[in-house]
């Protein structure tokens, strides 16, 4: 046994090296389901660098999955990177100084340096450094996790990119296709003017933005808008049905400014009568209620905006929005048509989520998979999933049913970008070279993964793309949470592996941060519900945020990350930062505070101090006898049974306050009342070092799924095998009564306070003490009578009965 090490630093390096080259986590494919316990780990978005945000919440999965493999069960813990969609382009494009032009031939370039100024690549060239890019960051990724003390079985991996995610993806696709669950339309689309692709309602976000309100004349009537740049676009005024002051026009019509063109007034709910004027026009389209308003008046549609965000009819036509917001206030102010001067106002303004410029809407051809928005009886049955998820905490689950009931349509699924899943259907061409949307071409299941860029259907020829009675492939690929949604499915093996599939599916365990309960919990509840009828999963975990010093939540956009984890990790060590990480609950906030990552140090320096300490006594010949000794026990079986339930109930605060306080508790009190029996001999000697050594041991398993580096260190020490593969402890109904413990040790600290209120060392002498207590607490304390004694160094002691009260002690000097 080597009990040498005296400082926690190099742990990392030695059992990270040992853990991998002895298959410590390695998943044991021979269990059967109810011999396994499943994760969904979620693919971090490999694009620049983790925050500590992202260790906070991956660190809490790792808890569970630590707790279970001790609790007996094969723990399928897998990794996954998500490596596709906008934010991997996005740096491709800052970091390489390139933009993609699918037009351009390839040209296998090797990129070293930025290009100044940004040139067009091809697509291709483009898709090549996106998986080189995201390659680099996944290396830098896995590194921290292993540092960090995750308990992955690496050989599960996988990245949303990749082959496995691909077939998955289009395989779902193609069969919720087959089903009639997913549809081409063409419609309004809400529309990010900066990435130039389509956008669904899970990826908006409402910003504060200065704007004003336009007073503009409509004949009899003025309309407030903040958008007269819209005013080509105008097909319908719309009032509230109960408004009397427009009463009079609701089936008129009103000439519009400008072109003098008969606009219908038209009665509707939605119009807000407190709002400007209390009627508002339509315009094709300005807003989501535009597109109510069109749809459910049967207006027509007068497109003026093109994708790339300048207008493409009217007097305002080749310029972007705010030019011809400012042509078109210019010519209402020449024609008379604008009332007054533009009146400021901040309003919350559509954004994409990751993107610079407020969202458009404009019509265009996309893919949907239906998601309840328009199907009552599929938004109840979803709703009903939600009630069947096991969440933790509760109160999460009003989050998605809000989400769930506040859905206005279906799933927009197709994005125009590149590096992402292609959709893998193709389009007949008409003699006039028209596609054929209605009927779309699919491939066999069999070749999938599949690029119809450059690859063709089935029954048509390469030389066929493009031409008249040819073919021509879908060009968009699927939205990133389109293929994250299957996460579950991608890595049980669903279709690829059965026998991996039925070992781990439905799986156990969702953990995740709240923001992506809309997106990546609820489209995975849908797609699993759509192709299964069930759960993926029985539990979603539901992190808290990481906070700043200004309480705003950390993340890569904000560039708010307090600390780069890897600094953190190498200064106080992974198990220091660990330790602050448990200190937060699922679904509850917490603040970055590095004095909880000292702690954290603090308490494994002082474990591995305290096991030096213990077992350095020689191993005891007979099992703990002493009263003292089996309450110490006894307290243990109680904080056994409260780590075990909140581990249970996912609540690792819980599982270590209660494990801390104990060990405090054996350390500053046990420890020191048995200190001088232990060294002895005889059978109370051996006693003591038994419970020393039986209480450490189940210490060191209890601490095991917060600190596994120092636990594993000192387990190395005595025990054979590791700790993260050693049973949990089970409560001990045979031990003592754990009130001698309280007892005494409630007496030894009063001792002590007196020595220090006196400036006195811990080994002076007290004289004479005097102890006042209950006739049972006298009882309890005179079974430990000789440690105590031992260790106040109390020369005299007195005892008096009382009839009530606390237990006393006085020193007299």
């Amino acid at each position: 046994m080597d009990t040498q090490r005296r400082s926690l630093d190099g742990l990392e390096a030695e059992w990270g090296r040992r853990w991998q080259e002895e298959g410590t986590y390695a998943f044991d494919r021979s269990k059967e389901r109810a011999d396994v316990y499943a994760i969904d780990t979620p693919p971090p978005t490999v694009s620049g660098s983790l925050h500590i945000g992202s260790v906070f919440s991956f660190t809490h999965t790792d808890f569970v999955a630590r707790f279970r493999r001790m609790r007996g069960k094969a723990v399928f813990y897998p990794m996954g990177w998500d490596d596709n969609g906008l934010p991997t382009e996005r740096r491709v494009q800052n970091v390489y100084g390139v933009r993609c032009d699918p037009s351009l031939p390839y040209e296998n370039l090797t990129v070293s340096e930025r290009f100044d100024p940004p040139r067009s690549i091809s697509r291709r060239d483009f898709i090549e450094l996106c998986a080189a890019m995201t390659a680099q960051d996944e290396a830098v990724f896995e590194e921290l996790w292993r540092r960090l003390g995750l308990s992955v079985d690496w050989s599960y991996t996988y990245a949303t990119i990749g082959w496995e995610a691909r077939a998955t993806s289009q395989r779902a696709f193609l069969r919720n296709l087959a089903r009639g669950e997913a549809y081409t339309a063409e419609a309004p689309t809400l529309w990010d003017l900066t990435f130039q692709t389509a956008v669904a309602q899970a990826e908006l976000e409402d910003r504060e933005r200065p704007g004003a309100f336009h007073r503009v004349r409509f004949g009899p009537v003025f309309v407030e808008t903040t958008r007269p740049e819209l005013l080509p676009a105008c097909v319908a005024l719309v009032c509230h049905p109960s408004d009397e002051r427009h009463a009079a026009l609701v089936g008129t019509t009103v000439p519009a400014p400008l072109s003098n063109v008969d606009i219908p007034v038209y009665a509707h709910r939605l119009a807000d009568p407190a709002k400007g004027t209390g009627i508002a026009m339509v315009c094709t389209f300005g807003d989501l209620t535009d597109v109510t308003w069109w749809r459910e008046l049967h207006l027509p549609t007068r497109v003026i905006l093109g994708r790339d965000g300048r207008f493409t009819a009217g007097p305002a036509e080749g310029l972007t929005v705010p030019q011809a917001r400012r042509r078109i206030v210019e010519l209402l102010r020449e024609s008379g048509d604008l009332d007054g001067e533009p009146r400021p106002v901040t309003h919350a303004v559509k954004y994409y989520e990751k993107g610079d410029l407020p969202l458009e809407i404009v019509s265009s051809r996309q893919w949907y998979i239906k998601n309840g928005g328009r199907d009552p009886e599929l938004r109840e049955a979803l709703l009903r999933k939600g009630k069947q998820l096991h969440w933790v905490p509760g109160h999460m689950r009003h989050r998605y049913e809000h989400w769930v009931n506040g859905l206005t349509g279906d799933w927009l699924v197709s994005r125009q970008r590149f590096f992402g899943v292609p959709i893998p259907v193709w389009y007949r061409l008409s003699s006039s070279g028209e596609p054929d949307y209605d009927q779309p071409l699919t491939p066999d299941g069999s070749r999938l993964p599949i690029d119809p860029a450059s690859e063709t259907p089935e029954g048509y020829t390469e030389d066929q793309r493009g031409k008249p009675g040819g073919f021509v492939a879908d060009p968009d690929v699927f939205d990133t949470w389109a293929t994250s949604s299957m996460t579950p499915q991608i890595v049980s093996g669903w279709e690829r592996d059965p026998d991996l599939f039925a070992r781990v599916y439905p799986m156990d365990l969702r953990p995740q941060g709240p923001e992506i309960i809309r997106t990546w919990l609820f489209s995975s509840v849908l797609r699993a519900h759509l192709e299964f009828g069930a759960l993926p999963w029985r539990d979603a975990e539901i992190s808290g945020w990481i906070l700043d010093p200004e309480h705003k939540k950390v993340s890569k956009s904000s560039g708010n990350g307090v600390v780069t984890p890897m600094s953190l990790l190498e200064k106080y060590g992974s198990d220091a930062v660990r330790y602050w990480a448990a200190c937060g609950r699922p679904g509850v906030d917490l603040a970055f505070d590095e004095n909880q990552v000292k702690v954290g140090r603090r308490l494994a320096t002082k474990l591995l101090n305290a096991s030096r300490f213990v077992l350095g006594f020689a191993e005891p010949a007979v099992p703990a006898t002493e009263p003292l000794d089996l309450a110490l026990l006894a307290a243990l079986s109680t904080v056994v049974s409260q780590a075990s339930a909140a581990f249970e109930a996912y609540d690792h605060t819980g599982a270590l306050t209660v494990t801390e306080e104990f060990f405090w508790r054996y350390c500053d009190d046990y420890l020191e009342l048995v200190k001088e029996r232990a060294y002895g001999d005889g059978p109370a000697a051996g006693s003591a070092r038994a419970a020393l050594r039986r209480a450490l041991d189940v210490q060191l398993r209890l601490f095991a799924p917060i600190l596994p580096y120092v636990t594993e260190e000192i387990w190395s020490w005595w025990r054979n095998g590791s700790i993260h593969r050693s049973r949990w402890p089970e409560p001990d109904r045979e031990a003592g009564d754990p009130r001698i413990l309280t007892t005494v040790a409630s007496a030894l600290g009063q001792a002590r306070r007196a020595k220090s209120a006196r400036r006195l060392s811990m080994k002076a002498e007290i004289p004479v003490a005097s102890v006042r207590a209950s006739a049972p607490e006298l009882a309890r304390l005179a079974q430990a009578r000789t440690d105590f004694l031992a260790a106040t160094h109390i020369v005299k002691l007195e005892e008096a009965v009382t009839d009530a009260g606390e237990l006393t002690v006085v020193c007299t000097w």
